[in-house]
């Protein structure tokens, strides 16, 4: 399908998207370009990619699609420095956890040229980070979003959907601010509490014996505080005025079930927790919501 992709940011997201393609038969070439050349050169001794390119303009020379794995701070910047290179034929993607800001930054960076961008977040990850944890797998079976603009040419919209279905994704699009709205609360909060509370833990006198204690239960609830600090504190500043109107809700929540418990009143602790545990057993990655509770 692709002739060479254009890589800029060979760490865990672009390195695993570079294999997958590589996998499937979708490119017969990559160029990749990290910001530490410790990290392109490793790439390129770990088979992610085939060639180091000294710049981000020279990864993007010759390519016909090309995908921005950087923090979501850094679109901008990296847009306006491969700009003079993209053409109307070039698919250009990210990866980034937000979309309203990257769209923004794109229109400003790529200005008549940004027709060809299609943002895109694939949900997936992993707690690690760095070239050395890319894998082949990491987008399969996982759902990606697209968040086209007006400005989209339809043409790459259709290349990027065709392109993630045949890295086994099921692709689904929507405005940037309803997507920015929908992980605000789906995905940035969580990471906020999980955060929150491991600092809230190591914040007290006895810490050490309390995390001695812990089980299965403080596993899999922080187990997203492990995640890059960088890049997750990117995506609480460029997505914080949708995050902290879910803050805020949740602390609403939080507030009705401790007064109930100082009220001592079972019955509307009980139904509150009722009301969880029904939602949480119906709920299914990726699918729609059939909620029972109106």
């Amino acid at each position: 399908m692709f002739e060479q992709l254009g890589l800029i940011g060979c760490g865990l997201m672009g390195g695993s998207f570079a294999l997958a393609l590589k996998r499937a038969g979708l490119v017969q070439r990559v160029v990749g370009y990290s910001k530490s050349p410790s990290t392109t050169d490793r790439a390129r001794q770990l088979g992610v990619i085939d060639v180091e390119a000294p710049s981000a303009l020279l990864a993007v020379a010759g390519a016909d699609i090309v995908l921005l794995a950087v923090p979501v701070s850094a679109t901008e910047a990296t847009l306006k420095a491969i700009k003079h290179l993209i053409t109307p034929q070039m698919l250009v993607m990210d990866v980034g956890s937000t979309k309203a800001d990257v769209v923004m930054a794109a229109e400003r960076a790529l200005r008549d040229k940004v027709g060809s961008f299609v943002p895109a977040h694939p949900i997936t990850g992993r707690e690690v980070s760095g070239v050395e944890h890319a894998e082949a797998d990491l987008y399969t079976g996982r759902q990606v979003i697209l968040t086209p603009t007006e400005r989209t040419l339809t043409a790459q919209l259709q290349r990027a959907e065709e392109v993630w279905t045949a890295l086994g994704c099921r692709v689904t699009s929507m405005s940037p601010e309803s997507h920015d709205a929908a992980f605000a609360a789906v995905s940035h909060l969580p990471h906020l509490l999980a955060f929150s509370l491991v600092n809230s833990i190591t914040g007290q006198p006895h810490a050490d014996t309390f995390l001695s204690l812990a089980g299965p239960g403080f596993r899999d609830f922080t187990r997203i505080a492990a995640s890059d600090p960088k890049v997750w504190r990117d995506i609480l500043l460029a997505n914080r005025e949708e995050l902290l109107a879910q803050s805020s809700l949740f602390q609403q929540t939080l507030q009705r079930l401790e007064q109930a418990m100082r009220e001592g009143n079972a019955q509307a602790i009980e139904d509150m927790l009722t009301l969880a545990s029904e939602t949480r057993a119906h709920w299914r990655m990726g699918a729609q919501r059939t909620s029972r509770h109106k």
